[in-house]
C-alpha cells in the first residue's frame, strides 16, 4: 500500500527515534500513538471502527461513569458509521497519518453535522452549526474521524473573572484525571483532560491566552499554540481576532506535530491566514532526537520563581538540556512583561463584542443574535448558567464602543509592540537565542467553584508563562517535564513568529530524553486512592 509523504516522514522519524512499537493484535491501548495505530491498521489487526468503538466505550466508562471526568460534552452520533466508511475507503485513499484516527474538538469549533457547537452555553444549544470550521474541513479531508466535542470553560473563560476553569452550563465541571479534585485549567480543559485520560488519540484546543498551554501542562500532555494566522479560525466561537488560535493537544510531540501538519494552512474565510500556506509544512520533519544540540535557549526568570515545584522541574529540565548539547543563557530579560495586562484586556473586551456579534450572524437558526442577547439569556436562565459566577466580562465588553475607538486602536498597537518587537523579538535578538524557556504553570490547583480559579490570567507572579506569546501572536509549546505530589508539571518554549519548526525540534529533543509522561491514576486527592476505572 502506498503511503503519503507525510505518513512516511512521520513513520520513519519515529522509527529512527526508537519509539515505534511492532503491531500487536487485538484492541490497542488507550495510550497508543498515531504511528502505532497506523501500523496496526496497515497490518489489518485494527480498523477505525474498532478503534472508535473502544474510545466510545472508554468515554462511557471513565468520562460518564467511574471518575466522571466530564471532559467530553458530546459524542458524534455518526462516529461508527463514519469510521466504517473510512475503513472501506482505506485501500484506495493512500492514507496519511490521521486517516481513521479519532479526534476530539473543543465545543467552540463548528461542525456541520448533528453535533452542537455551544461554547458550553445553553444559549447556543438550540441548533447545530451549518458548516464545518475551516480546520474541521482539513481534518475530514485528511480522513480524521471527528469523535466528539470536549467540555470547556464556558465562553472560553471570558464571561467572568471569578470563573472556575473547565465549568460550563452545558457540561458541568471537568476534572483533572491525575487528581480528581484538582482543576484541569484553561478553557481547553476538556481537550486536555480527555487526551490525558486516553479518551481519544488527539484533540484540538483553542487559546486566547493560556487556554492550550495551561490545560496541556496541568493534564501532563503536549500542547502547541501556533502563530496567529497559521491555523484558520473560521467557524470558531471567538474572543479576540488579535489573539485567538486553535492548536493541537496530544500525548507526544510527534502526535501534536502530525496534527498541526494537517490543520495548518490558508483559508479564504480567515484573512489572518493569508500567509499560512507559505509557512505551513510537514512538521514531523522536525522530530529530531538531537533537537537540543547547539540550540541557544534563554531562561525567562521573570516567569519563574512563583512556585517551588515548578522551579524544581525547570531546574531539572535545564540540566537535561545542557547535557544534550543546548546552550543555556540564564537569565534573560524579556522587556515589558509587566506592561502587557492592561492593553491586553482592553483589546479583548473591545474585540469580544465585535467578534461574537459577527460569529452569531453565521448561526441564523439560534435565537440569540448579539452579545446583548447573551447577557439577557444568562439573566433569564441564571439558575443553570450563573449558579457560581456572573458575567461581568460580558457586561464590560457590551459597554465598549466600535473598533474605531482610539482607546482600542492605541491599546492594540501597544500590546503587539510590547509583546512582539519590543518584547520577544528584542530578547531573542539581544541574546542570539533560538527560543525562550519558562515553567508552563505550577501544579494543578484545587477546583473551587465558589472563589474561582486560584490564578490570575497573564500574571507571571502566579507561574503562568502564556501571556507574552499570546499577546504577540507568536508560537509556544508545552511539554511534560516532571511531577509534584502526583501532579504533572510542564515547561513552555516560545519564540519568534512562524518558529514552529524550531520549537518542535527543541521540544521533541527534550521529550525523548526526559521521558516525563506518565498515565493518570485518577486519584481522588493528591494523597488519596485511585477511583475505579476501565483498563
Amino acid at each position: 500500500m502506498k503511503r503519503s509523504p507525510v505518513h512516511l516522514a512521520l513513520l520513519v522519524t519515529v522509527l529512527l527515534a526508537g519509539h515505534a512499537l511492532a503491531a500487536q493484535p487485538g484492541p490497542p491501548p488507550a495510550w497508543a500513538s498515531i504511528v502505532q495505530l497506523q501500523q496496526q491498521m496497515d497490518t489489518g489487526t485494527l480498523d477505525s471502527r474498532t478503534l472508535a468503538r473502544q474510545f466510545l466505550d472508554r468515554i462511557a466508562q471513565i468520562d460518564q461513569a467511574g471518575p466522571t471526568l466530564r471532559a467530553v460534552i458530546e459524542t458524534n452520533p455518526d462516529a461508527l458509521g463514519l469510521a466504517a466508511a473510512l475503513d472501506a475507503g482505506r485501500a484506495k485513499a493512500k492514507p496519511g497519518p490521521l486517516y481513521g484516527i479519532p479526534v476530539l474538538l473543543k465545543d467552540n469549533i463548528d461542525t456541520g453535522d448533528r453535533m452542537l457547537t455551544t461554547a458550553g452555553s445553553l444559549a447556543l444549544a438550540s441548533a447545530p452549526a451549518a458548516r464545518d470550521a475551516g480546520l474541521v474541513e482539513r481534518l475530514r479531508k485528511a480522513g480524521a474521524l471527528v469523535l466528539g466535542k470536549t467540555n470547556l470553560s464556558e465562553w472560553a473563560n471570558f464571561r467572568s473573572s471569578h470563573a472556575s476553569s473547565g465549568w460550563s452550563g452545558r457540561g458541568g465541571q471537568t476534572k483533572n484525571p491525575y487528581v480528581l479534585d484538582r482543576n484541569p485549567c484553561g478553557s481547553s480543559a476538556g481537550s486536555g483532560a480527555a487526551v490525558a485520560a486516553g479518551l481519544a488519540t488527539v484533540a484540538i484546543g483553542t487559546e486566547t491566552d493560556g487556554s492550550i498551554i495551561c490545560p496541556a501542562a496541568s493534564n501532563g500532555i503536549v500542547g502547541i499554540k501556533p502563530t496567529l494566522g497559521l491555523v484558520s479560525r473560521s467557524g470558531i466561537v471567538p474572543i479576540s481576532h488579535s489573539q485567538d488560535t486553535a492548536g493541537p493537544m496530544a500525548r507526544s510531540v510527534a502526535d501534536a506535530a502530525a496534527l498541526l501538519s494537517v490543520i495548518a494552512g490558508s483559508d479564504p474565510r480567515d484573512p489572518a491566514t493569508a500567509d499560512a500556506d507559505r509557512h505551513a509544512t510537514d512538521y514531523t520533519r522536525f522530530l529530531d532526537p538531537d533537537g537540543l544540540k547547539g540550540k541557544r535557549i534563554g531562561v525567562v526568570r521573570q516567569l519563574a520563581g512563583a512556585e517551588p515545584n515548578a522551579d524544581r522541574v525547570l531546574g531539572q529540565a535545564i540540566a537535561l538540556m545542557k547535557a544534550q548539547g543546548a546552550i543555556i543563557v540564564d537569565p534573560v530579560t524579556v522587556p515589558h512583561l509587566s506592561e502587557l495586562g492592561g492593553p491586553e484586556m482592553t483589546v479583548l473586551l473591545y474585540e469580544f463584542k465585535h467578534d461574537i456579534n459577527a460569529y452569531l450572524a453565521t448561526r441564523p437558526k439560534l435565537e440569540v443574535r448579539t452579545l446583548a442577547d447573551l447577557i439577557a439569556f444568562d439573566k433569564a436562565h441564571a439558575a443553570q448558567e450563573m449558579p457560581w459566577f456572573g458575567q461581568e466580562l460580558f457586561e464590560q465588553a457590551q459597554a465598549k464602543g466600535p473598533l474605531t475607538d482610539k482607546k482600542y486602536t492605541d491599546a492594540q498597537a501597544k500590546a503587539k509592540r510590547l509583546a512582539g518587537a519590543g518584547g520577544i523579538d528584542a530578547a531573542l535578538a539581544q541574546y542570539h537565542l533560538d527560543a525562550l524557556l519558562a515553567p508552563s504553570w505550577g501544579p494543578a490547583f484545587v477546583t473551587d467553584p465558589v472563589l474561582g480559579d486560584h490564578i490570575v490570567s497573564g500574571d507571571p507572579t502566579v507561574g503562568g508563562a502564556s501571556q507574552p506569546a499570546a499577546v504577540a501572536g507568536y508560537p509556544s509549546i508545552t511539554v511534560p517535564a516532571g511531577f509534584a505530589h502526583n501532579l504533572p508539571i510542564g515547561i513552555v518554549l516560545f519564540g519568534a513568529k512562524w518558529s514552529e519548526p524550531k520549537l518542535i525540534s527543541i521540544a521533541y529533543g527534550f521529550e525523548q530524553h526526559a521521558r516525563a509522561w506518565q498515565p493518570p491514576r485518577f486519584l481522588d486527592t493528591v494523597a488519596g486512592k485511585p477511583v475505579a476505572t476501565a483498563p
